[in-house]
């Protein structure tokens, strides 16, 4: 037999008789993926940033805490916080990571949030080296990256109106804390708005901070979680024992030092060791409701367009 082709033809008939015909596997596929959809939309769904006042959330996930105490959780990862914001409009998420900005703004489109706990987040504005931004004055008629609606943008307004620099300080939406991290280190941006573990990265590339929201006692950071989910009883319970698993997460943090945890940073944060090593000590807290006077704050703010 020297036809090549219908060689070919034989062979692939003898292969498609001993093996699951097409049907058969595509059944299988879609069985497997019902099975993963029914299980996900079962579990207690949180969208998460690779920052860090996320870290309670990472250590209770990798070191089996939520497993421990019965609670299915699923992490969402997300790049930005207006990715959390949408998937959390489509009902996709029980709870997410974000700030009070952004919560506030949502609720008041008319998406019913409350509040699991404040986080320890914090925002730093970081000039950049070459471009010789060492203080919020030399940003006129430069560029600052930021997120619109949000902690960084109001920070950003409220850092720059208190000094008024002589030209315009033109504010760009980059809602990716990546491609805001990059686009300082390579010099695309003039100054950015970062939080931790990004805001030490850019520090080790000797970039300069100019505002620390810290020194003006400002506390932004939330976990919100949608208010529907708070009167299920099956999704009360799960709320229950996320909190729970929060609180010991925190203990642990606090008490074997962020060093500890390292491996898991590496994994959620996307940094590397030098980073780590270079990070302040941060101080993590139990579940507690954010402060009036920070929710005050975002009453009646005029968001700008420039």
């Amino acid at each position: 037999m020297n036809n090549p082709y219908l060689l070919f033809v034989l062979a692939m008939l003898l292969f498609s008789s001993c093996g699951p015909s097409f049907r058969e596997q595509n059944e299988k596929i879609m069985k497997v993926k019902k099975a993963d959809l029914q299980k996900d939309s079962m579990a207690f769904k949180v969208a998460v940033t690779p920052t860090l006042d996320c870290l309670p959330i990472y250590v209770a996930k990798e070191s089996g805490i939520f497993d421990s105490i019965g609670v299915d959780v699923s992490l969402k990862m997300k790049n930005s916080l207006m990715e959390c914001d949408e998937i959390m409009r489509k009902g996709q998420v029980e709870c997410m990571n974000s700030d009070l900005m952004r919560t506030e703004r949502l609720k008041r489109q008319g998406i019913p949030l409350s509040y699991i706990t404040a986080t320890n987040a914090y925002w730093q504005m970081i000039g950049n080296k070459k471009g010789r931004i060492k203080e919020i004055g030399n940003l006129g008629d430069k560029m600052i990256a930021i997120s619109r609606y949000s902690a960084t943008d109001y920070l950003a307004t409220l850092a720059i109106d208190s000094i008024k620099p002589k030209k315009p300080v033109f504010r760009i939406q980059v809602n990716d804390v990546f491609v805001r991290l990059m686009m300082l280190v390579n010099n695309e941006m003039d100054a950015v708005m970062l939080t931790e573990p990004q805001a030490t990265t850019a520090r080790l590339n000797n970039n300069v901070v100019m505002m620390d929201s810290r020194q003006k006692d400002i506390q932004l950071g939330v976990i919100a979680i949608h208010t529907s989910r708070t009167k299920d009883t099956r999704r009360k319970n799960q709320l229950k024992k996320f909190e729970q698993a929060y609180n010991m997460a925190v203990d642990s943090i606090n008490d074997k030092g962020m060093d500890h945890y390292s491996a898991v940073i590496m994994k959620y944060c996307k940094t590397d060791l030098a980073t780590i090593k270079a990070l302040p000590k941060l101080k993590y807290g139990h579940t507690s409701t954010p402060r009036t006077k920070d929710i005050n704050r975002t009453a009646n703010v005029k968001w700008r367009t420039n």
